[in-house]
């Protein structure tokens, strides 16, 4: 029934742990995949476990042989995964007991990158994503505590799904600090991954941390608002500082709007995971085993979990009262802002590199993932580029509390919108799907003709409120047009005329959140207001109209066709 590949891939003959391996992936597997009988939503979809989630009929390891055991029954997302039609093949490596963001710390083998066997995966859930990239499975499960669920799909092309905390259940799951810990989603597109989280998703009594959530269920504005971190580090990568500025070129051209935010409390916050009393919840973890097994543990991993014995009470306290400051802090950048962008990781390591320093290495590749389940953020993982040396590069999205939904929307937008194709598999990326649970923002369409065209003076009044662009267009020919006298700065006059007496007047649409309309219409002066127009090609919207008594006396520029002809006009005399 189990297929062990911990020491030899049965395939290759490939050792574990020597460059280019791909045994190294897997801890052990099942020779026929294990399934429930019938159908459900994920029939037809085969997935992989990290290694410190429990399947019934393999051994749970968490990456340490002296803690193995063998689980009776499965994790609660295994379960649902399996209800819903899904496939199990096996267990994946990992940064023992899930300590680690480069999955070279595993007595099982260093887990390469999928484009490059010299340089690492990323961690702790290495496998995982390297099974997904190579296409051996669809989809697989990771754990994310301080960005393990993401590092390694930025460095493998795959996407990477961080849930809101409490989100999935973690009962089943060997816990790596539990108040902050997630199961993840390793997929080749965001349509897949969302697909799974729909199954996985739900409030479990029996795990303490479950939450029972309602994900905000509108996408971000057509015209968004992104922060970019004011100080970026990249640890001397010139080509992964170039790809991140592609990413926000992409961005712009998808509707965003770069905010500059300052990433001093997210970076504090960070710092606390390992450099403060909360490194103690990694030792409560395992601190039965740890006490009698210490020498079964890999280093750096053993220093790292016997460094929170030196903690008090005490100390906990004030470290958690430093990291709610710091949320407040950080908190205060939403109000400018609907989603943050970072850079998944900031570099690509060797596995030589990262063996020699795997501390100081293993913390850079941190630099924008440590923060976000201290802080309850949401978080997505996309594949970006593929830099001139060959090596993927990542982005993630990371939003409140509840965005899944909206950084999924988002994300797979972004992540088409690339031209990259499925991980390693060199197979193009399949249709964008509709994001379950998302509905389009709700927004007017609004007609301009005058100061508030593109260029204009007040066409401010629209895009500091995210309207976007949405068509040039005129109205049918039942329409005049006047320059209204002592207007400040001047105004036209768009006045519904007999059919027959008028002529078409050029205009854009505009596509206005609903949540801003209203204080938009507030600006408007008499004589002029908002009413029906009738566009050339029959259709109507909400545009600017004009009081009929306001037009007496005022000079007739319908000849001109627009508002834009008139103004090149006055300049030109």
């Amino acid at each position: 029934m189990v297929q062990a590949v911990a020491a030899v891939d049965q395939a290759s003959g490939a050792t574990p742990g020597a460059v280019g391996a791909p045994a190294a992936a897997w801890i052990s597997r099942f020779e026929t995949p294990l399934s429930t009988e019938g159908g459900g939503p994920l029939s037809g979809l085969s997935f992989a476990a990290k290694d410190n989630i429990d399947a019934a009929g393999l051994p749970t390891t968490a990456g340490c042989p002296a803690f193995a055991y063998e689980p009776a029954e499965h994790a609660a997302v295994v379960r649902r995964l399996l209800d819903a039609g899904a496939r199990l093949h096996g267990k994946t490596n990992l940064d023992q007991f899930a300590c680690g963001l480069n999955g070279t710390r595993s007595p099982y083998g260093a887990v390469p990158n999928a484009f490059n066997p010299a340089y690492v995966s990323g961690g702790s859930s290495s496998g995982s994503a390297y099974v997904v990239a190579a296409g051996e499975v669809d989809f697989a499960l990771g754990t994310d505590t301080a960005g393990s669920g993401r590092v390694p799909a930025g460095l493998n092309n795959i996407v990477g799904l961080k849930p809101t905390k409490g989100l999935i259940s973690t009962r089943g799951v060997v816990p790596a600090a539990q108040s902050v810990d997630c199961v993840s989603i390793f997929a080749r597109t965001v349509a897949t991954a969302v697909r799974v989280l729909e199954t996985a998703l739900g409030y479990d009594a029996a795990d303490p941390y479950s939450r029972s959530l309602t994900l905000a269920s509108q996408a971000f504005p057509p015209a968004f608002r992104f922060g970019v971190p004011s100080s970026l580090e990249f640890c001397g990568d010139a080509l992964a500082e170039a790809a991140f500025r592609e990413s926000v070129s992409r961005l712009r051209e998808l509707g965003g709007t770069p905010v500059t935010i300052d990433f001093t409390p997210l970076a504090q916050a960070a710092a606390l995971l390992y450099e403060s009393a909360l490194v103690a919840e990694r030792y409560a973890a395992v601190r039965h085993f740890f006490d009698s097994h210490q020498g079964d543990v890999v280093e750096p991993v053993r220093g790292i979990i016997a460094s929170g014995r030196n903690h008090s009470a005490a100390d906990l306290y004030d470290a958690q009262t430093q990291l709610r400051a710091l949320g407040q802090r950080a908190a205060a950048m939403w109000a400018g802002i609907d989603v943050l962008l970072v850079p998944t990781a900031p570099t690509h390591y060797t596995i030589a590199a990262m063996q020699a320093d795997p501390v100081a290495l293993n913390r850079n590749l941190g630099a924008y993932t440590n923060f976000v389940n201290l802080l309850d953020y949401a978080a997505l993982s996309v594949p970006s580029a593929i830099r001139p040396d060959g090596l993927p590069f990542g982005i993630t999205l990371i939003g409140p509390c509840a965005s899944d939904w909206q950084l999924a929307e988002l994300g797979q937008r972004y992540h088409h919108a690339t031209g990259l194709t499925q991980g390693a598999t060199g197979q193009p990326l399949p249709a964008a799907q509709p994001i379950a649970g998302i509905q389009p923002a709700a927004s007017v369409k609004v007609a301009v003709v005058g100061a508030h065209l593109s260029g204009m003076p007040l066409n401010r009044q629209l895009t500091e409120r995210g309207a976007t662009l949405a068509a040039q267009a005129e109205t049918a020919p039942h329409y005049q047009f006047f320059a209204l006298p002592g207007t400040v700065p001047p105004k036209p006059g768009l006045l519904r005329v007999a059919p027959g007496t008028g002529t078409r007047i050029a205009l854009e649409v505009w596509d206005m959140p609903a949540a801003h309309y209203g204080s938009f219409v507030a600006l408007i002066p008499a004589p002029l207001g908002i009413g029906t127009l009738e566009l050339a090609d029959g259709s109507s919207v909400q545009g600017f109209v004009c009081e009929a008594q306001a037009t007496a006396g005022a000079l007739d520029i319908s000849h001109f066709g627009g508002w834009r002809a008139y103004i090149d006009s006055l300049q030109k005399s």
